[in-house]
């Protein structure tokens, strides 16, 4: 079957092939309704698809970015991910998702395919292991953008959660409830990963504002799987913390689990606070006390710079947003 054309197009519709052209690239500055109507069906009617192909060389442009996430399990990634691929929907990009799996040889790995592929921008949550890579795309002026995390030294404009903030609610609205024996499990912190990081230091600086004593028996930094038996080992000790913080949502789950099967009453045997507002945190019984992160709001926010920096907007050099945690009070506190 033989292709149509731009010209067939243009045929059909009585129109000059830039015209149509224009149409197409959605430049309306000058063309009647009437135009664009006859325009319109003649697409239809011919079912002409245009070249993106041809049209991305030639503009040297694809209207196509790249998100990479260090772990698409977690509820903030997916809603992140959601955002961003709203806003670029409503600019006319479209979005490949990539999941490292907290992996930096992975991460490279998806970086490398995604240029080759010639997307516009990238917005990554950064593993951390690859410095040198980042650098030198900053370095070459490529459009990027970091979320949830960001590198030292790297001129990057990055968008986070203000987490000590966020540790800081949790602590204190314990406190408000009479708790005082405050744990806190998060996963490793081996790779120095922002939030992490910044939460047990956010931990820690809380204890000290309010004259708490820090317990090294009551903050551990895990993997995941190692989760449920070191908050079990936590509970086992003679004198066991009576609140206890999940540092994100995957965290959550490990603890929620351990409650489930040693029948733990929450919140009279242990409170149980967790960063991230999860979907089921309301219909959890008891419901869950958590901190929310406005994640739809920072993957517009990263989208909009992302595009922005693509259509020529100056760099924003050393640029690191914090958003504001939201405590929402339930049951488990």
């Amino acid at each position: 079957m033989k292709k149509v054309t731009m010209m067939d197009v243009a045929k059909e519709a009585n129109v000059s092939k830039s015209t149509v052209s224009q149409y197409i690239n959605k430049r309306y500055d000058y063309m009647s309704v009437e135009t664009k109507k006859r325009i319109k069906e003649a697409i239809e009617k011919l079912g002409y698809q245009p070249n993106y192909i041809a049209k991305s060389l030639k503009q040297k442009k694809t209207s196509t970015i790249g998100v990479i996430v260090a772990n698409i399990l977690h509820s903030f990634s997916t809603q992140v991910i959601r955002a961003v691929e709203d806003y670029c929907h409503e600019h006319d990009f479209h979005v490949i998702v990539c999941n490292a799996d907290d992996d930096p040889e992975k991460e490279k790995k998806y970086v490398e395919m995604l240029q080759a592929k010639q997307v516009d921008g990238l917005i990554v949550f950064p593993t951390g292991g690859n410095v040198e890579l980042f650098q030198q795309m900053v370095e070459q002026n490529f459009p990027l953008v970091f979320v949830d995390r960001r590198i030292e030294g790297l001129d990057v404009p990055s968008i986070l959660l203000d987490n000590k903030k966020a540790i800081t609610l949790a602590v204190e609205h314990l406190l408000e409830r009479n708790y005082k024996r405050i744990g806190i499990i998060t996963p490793s912190l081996i790779r120095k990963i922002t939030p992490r990081i910044e939460r047990v230091q956010g931990y820690k600086d809380a204890l000290e504002k309010h004259g708490l004593e820090l317990n090294e028996q009551y903050m551990k930094s895990v993997d995941v799987p190692l989760m449920k038996d070191t908050v079990k080992e936590m509970l086992e000790l003679p004198e066991p913390p009576d609140a206890l913080l999940a540092g994100n949502d995957l965290a959550l789950m490990e603890v929620l689990k351990l409650v489930k099967e040693e029948g733990l009453e929450v919140p009279s045997k242990l409170a149980i606070v967790g960063v991230d507002d999860v979907s089921f945190a309301s219909l959890f019984n008891p419901s869950l006390t958590t901190i929310a992160q406005p994640a739809f709001e920072m993957g517009t926010d990263a989208a909009e710079r992302l595009l922005n920096r693509i259509k020529g907007s100056p760099v924003e050099h050393s640029c690191v947003t914090y958003y504001e945690p939201v405590l929402r009070k339930r049951q488990s506190s």
